[in-house]
């Protein structure tokens, strides 16, 4: 086993005590501090090419990739493990009037100490095998694993055949600019150097999958994630008179009641069943204040996927949205009704009929409509609302959709479904060629080697069950439903674009062995020291030596221990 406790948790806490919040000036400073770090290691300062630091592509926002990669001499071999991690957590608000120690975990347990904590986390705190602070888990824990590994193979290249390569990349938390920006030095460096990449190992954190879970998982895939996004109109009316109109608000409960927490939305595979959708947003869309209900409103769900492309998503939502549609104006003609009994005010059929369109499908009616005119005048419209910085990709896409209903010849009330974000694509690893059927197989005896050091069961897993980079690596869509969540999604190509055919190149095997904790995003986050600075680096070592051809290590046998160096 690697004797590497102590210096995996010097790294996190370098790491963890600078504030490296996404979409903020953290991101840049976590990139200068640890590119200055591997610059530093000897084996770098005589192959400085080796090693660069590079900025993201079509970012609003400045922020750096650190990507560094070992040359192995034990034997020729353009075999190559990618380990990837990335850099950027969440915010410190949720801390309180602790934020200012969120970052330095020593002085922030001792605060925490002071207060009135929930049961398990006190039993945690108290003891001796728990760590605390925001990034400790998610994930910096985890690249502290993979830069201590880089830091061994690159002092000791004549035991390492193949090549190993680190990507520290920014921007996980929000829109994953980082791992698509770094595609194209991967395939830089896979053209200049014959990189022949078989298998990348994500170390993002992992955690308990219900109350009483002690299994510590690793993860064989992961989920996609799609934000389905639905467009409302109604038809406009005062307060005084509610049933002359429709409430698109009114049709947006419904709908969200029909999706949020639907078991008929999971899609299972492979024997594992992801979490049902689940709402984000729900709006309307009016700007202020009035006594007429509104004209449209905005509803998106989180919907993962494991076996399902984006457009058997779009068939399914679509009918999940008649049916909503069909559910709310049925109980509408019952309550008006029952109010004009109530009133003796004389009872008439409202004229309103359920209608949903796929965003394809409004814009090809567009089209045929108003043709070029049409065509120019939303161009312009989205060079101008991309001035606006502070819509997101979200809001944008919900303001286009907006802009066009208004060139709708027929305006009677209406859902209309597209995606207003980032398709995380699923990614299955089932064996279907040698880099999975290898990758497997390491995974497998690398578990059985190191279990006997753990007392928890090491359990592998096929589908990471949150959003992770991992998605932008491989790509199990076929070309169709990849266009799918393209051609939905009203952003594409202006304030959202993801190069699909990159990831498709680059097809490489992927799982994630990452730190073990609890309350990821939560100010009690905290991982488990023994799992993640001692298990974690044994264990994808173990993956490492088994793909590199390498031998297959003798459990209980040891690297010595390495120092990085402090500063």
């Amino acid at each position: 086993m690697l004797s590497c406790r102590q210096e995996v948790l010097h790294l996190t806490d370098e790491l963890v005590r600078i504030e490296s919040v996404v979409n903020t000036k953290g991101e840049v400073t976590i990139a200068n501090r640890l590119y200055q770090l591997i610059r530093s290691f000897s084996y770098f300062q005589e192959n400085p090419s080796y090693l660069i630091q590079s900025r993201t592509d079509n970012d609003e926002i400045e922020r750096y990739n650190i990507l560094a990669f070992v040359k192995g001499t034990k034997e020729k071999s353009n075999k190559t493990v990618i380990l990837m991690g990335h850099t950027d957590t969440v915010g410190v608000d949720d801390y309180g009037h602790l934020k200012d120690k969120a970052c330095f975990p020593d002085q922030l347990m001792e605060a925490l100490s002071d207060e009135e904590l929930p049961e398990l986390v006190k039993s945690h705190l108290d003891s001796s095998d728990w760590h605390f602070g925001r990034g400790v888990l998610d994930m910096k824990s985890g690249v502290a694993s993979h830069l201590y590994l880089l830091k061994y193979y690159s002092d000791h290249p004549e035991e390492l055949a193949g090549n190993l390569v680190l990507l520290a990349e920014c921007d996980e938390e929000d829109s994953s600019h980082g791992v698509l920006s770094a595609l194209k030095n991967l395939k830089q460096w896979k053209a200049e150097h014959q990189f022949d990449y078989v298998a990348l190992i994500n170390s993002d954190f992992v955690a308990p999958r219900f109350e009483g879970d002690t299994n510590r998982y690793i993860y064989k895939g992961t989920v996609g994630k799609l934000l389905p996004s639905f467009f409302i109109t109604g038809a406009e009316t005062h307060a005084g008179s509610c049933f002359e109109g429709l409430d698109p608000n009114y049709i947006a409960a419904e709908l969200t009641s029909q999706i949020s927490y639907n078991p008929e939305l999971c899609d299972q595979s492979l024997g594992e069943t992801p979490m049902p959708p689940v709402s984000l947003k729900q709006t309307d869309l009016k700007p202020a204040y009035t006594i007429q209900t509104a004209l449209s409103a905005y509803v998106y769900f989180n919907f993962f996927i494991q076996s399902w492309s984006p457009k058997d998503v779009l068939a399914k939502l679509k009918k999940q949205a008649e049916i909503a549609f069909d559910r709310a104006l049925t109980q509408l003609r019952e309550r008006h009704q029952t109010y004009c009994k109530l009133s003796g005010q004389p009872y008439k059929e409202l004229p309103w009929q359920s209608r949903v369109l796929v965003y394809e499908e409004m814009q090809k009616q567009l089209i045929q409509q108003h043709g070029e005119p049409f065509i120019e005048h939303m161009k312009t419209f989205k060079e101008q609302l991309l001035l606006d910085r502070t819509l997101d990709m979200r809001m944008f896409a919900a303001k286009v959709v907006e802009e066009e209903w208004n060139w709708m010849n027929d305006k009677s009330p209406a859902i209309i479904l597209f995606y207003s974000s980032l398709y995380s694509p699923r990614i299955e690893l089932t064996g279907k060629n040698e880099y999975e059927q290898n990758l497997l197989l390491a995974l497998e005896e690398a578990v059985q080697s190191v279990q006997p050091y753990y007392p928890h069961p090491i359990v592998t897993k096929n589908y990471f069950p949150y959003v992770c980079d991992m998605s932008c690596v491989a790509l199990s869509d076929n070309k169709e439903g990849i266009k799918a969540a393209s051609v939905n999604n009203p952003g594409w190509g202006t304030k959202h674009y993801v190069d699909y055919q990159a990831i498709q190149e680059l097809n490489v095997p992927a799982i994630n062995i990452g730190p073990y904790g609890h309350d990821a995003h939560n100010r009690y986050e905290r991982m488990e020291l023994k799992y993640s600075t001692e298990m974690v680096p044994n264990i994808t070592n173990e993956v490492i030596c088994r793909l590199l051809g390498m031998g297959k290590r003798e459990a209980g046998t040891s690297l010595p221990e390495r120092t990085i160096a402090k500063s």
